[in-house]
């Protein structure tokens, strides 16, 4: 075979072979293996956890079916902010959903002629691209509560999840 060079016997020897594949010490490509593998375990059991979006309410920013990850650390040093893309847990750690902060702690939300108005005034949301009808009257939220909604405002309010959420049900930001 054009990869083998023989030895001074006859038999066959891997050099060059052996070395790409598995390094000139093999000791330490292991221990290199079980480092990697481990610090990989360990960032997508406990730091990242990736999430994919069913259905369409956060159109046009994330797409139907596509996976997105979310940083479980986002929220260790600080609270979520308003526009920060959120994962909300649900009845399990399997089902989750993934929506858009717009109300913060203390605060009164409501809609009104298809904008999310904070306070009584309306909220600037550039990544809300079709117009929408909207109507609600207003939420005053908790010490402890958010206010979450989709980007996709142009689906009927009946068909688009939305609502306020407790802090402890917040598992992070979503990346990218």
């Amino acid at each position: 075979m054009w990869f083998m060079a023989m030895n001074v016997e006859g038999h066959p020897e891997w050099g060059w072979l052996r070395t790409v594949i598995i390094g000139r010490n093999p000791k330490r490509t292991l221990i290199r293996i079980v480092l990697l593998v481990v610090t990989c375990f360990a960032v997508f059991k406990f730091v990242l956890l990736p999430i994919r979006v069913e259905g369409g309410s956060m159109l046009p920013t994330y797409q139907d079916r596509r996976v997105n990850i979310v940083n479980r650390l986002a929220y260790l040093r600080r609270e979520p902010r308003r526009g920060d893309v959120v994962a909300i847990r649900l009845a399990g750690t399997s089902i989750m959903y993934m929506k858009r902060i717009i109300g913060l702690p203390g605060e009164t939300v409501a809609f009104h002629e298809g904008h999310a108005l904070i306070n009584g005034e309306i909220l600037p949301e550039p990544y809300v691209k079709n117009g929408c009808d909207w109507e609600s009257p207003p939420v005053t939220l908790g010490s402890d509560e958010y206010y979450f909604v989709g980007d996709n405002r142009s689906m009927p309010k009946a068909d688009h999840t939305e609502g306020r959420t407790h802090r402890a049900r917040i598992v992070g930001k979503v990346l990218l």
